[in-house]
């Protein structure tokens, strides 16, 4: 059977969100639902993946929720599930950025459509920013993008300080567009650039994977591959499963090259963490990645380390 794979966010006000975790819990876990759900006064997030009908009936009961009912999903499908099991938490933030006062309940930039976005970034007194991480894009990302280079989302703040003090030295004040895969980050990116005083701000409205859904590959402006938080660890154009694997040492996305290069050792090492282990953690990891081979000779899934948080 196909599984259907959902990826959701929605900023909402939602204080009872600790008491609502259990009924949740209970919901899914009734429907058969794998995946993470993230719950935070200031709405939901996750990636969940089940039977079609059962993701359709989790998506209705989270739209049922006070203040939700627009949530919206963008769907791919799997021959796996890409998930070992359910997750639902509790957090501060449904994504975090660390920065006390950002609201994009209350404050946030213009959204603006898929279909849309390749005349927007065409504007050449637009600023492009992807506001994912390091290993992220070096997947792949629009054409003509600034890469932050950040290695956590909670960077992102102080690298666009330095970044704003370095266009103002300029003289310049431009209008600036910002994407991310689900839309999620970038739609709290823009709640803070504009809570900082700077007013023409853009978000791609649903991210990556809703442009990559929406947007004909002959037209696209989108080059290489997506890094998605699951066991598929990235996505073509197409939205099937990438030639990325994920170092089980680092959690760091791996190439079909990159897997031919003396540093690569399955489960243990690979080029970019390498120097960064020591001896005693690429022993246990050794230890792993035996447990796993004797696993999958048996004809059984090992619970391997997912991908990282964003």
């Amino acid at each position: 059977m196909t599984v259907r794979i959902a990826a959701f966010y929605k900023f909402f006000r939602f204080p009872d969100y600790s008491e609502r975790r259990q009924a949740l819990a209970q919901c899914f876990c009734a429907l058969g639902i794998k995946g993470t759900l993230l719950l935070a006064e200031e709405g939901v997030n996750g990636t969940i993946a089940g039977a079609p009908d059962a993701i359709d009936t989790a998506l209705a009961i989270l739209r049922a929720l006070p203040g939700a009912q627009e949530l919206e999903a963008k769907f791919s499908e799997a021959d796996a599930p890409p998930f070992p099991r359910l997750k639902v938490r509790l957090k501060r933030e449904i994504v975090t950025m660390g920065v006390p006062g950002t609201d994009p309940n209350s404050l946030v930039g213009t959204y603006v459509k898929p279909e849309d976005w390749n005349a927007l970034i065409a504007d050449p007194d637009i600023v492009l920013i992807d506001t994912r991480n390091g290993y992220e894009t070096a997947l792949g990302s629009f054409e003509g993008a600034i890469d932050p280079q950040t290695e956590s989302f909670r960077d992102f703040p102080a690298w666009f300080g330095d970044f704003r003090a370095r266009l103002e030295a300029e003289g310049r004040k431009p209008k600036i567009a910002m994407f991310c895969t689900g839309g999620i980050r970038c739609e709290k990116a823009t709640s803070f650039v504009k809570a900082e005083g700077i007013d023409d701000v853009f978000h791609l409205q649903g991210g990556i994977l809703k442009y990559l859904e929406t947007v004909p590959e002959p037209e696209s402006k989108w080059r290489g591959e997506c890094y998605v938080f699951d066991e598929r660890v990235s996505v073509r154009h197409d939205l099937t499963p990438g030639d990325h694997i994920l170092c089980h040492a680092c959690g760091r996305p791996v190439s079909t090259e990159g897997r031919q290069h003396k540093d690569y050792v399955e489960g243990i090492s690979c080029a970019a963490c390498i120097g960064e282990m020591t001896d005693d953690q690429r022993a246990r990891f050794a230890e792993r990645q035996r447990q796993i081979d004797l696993a999958r000779a048996r004809g059984e899934k090992h619970m391997a380390p997912a991908s990282r948080e964003p």
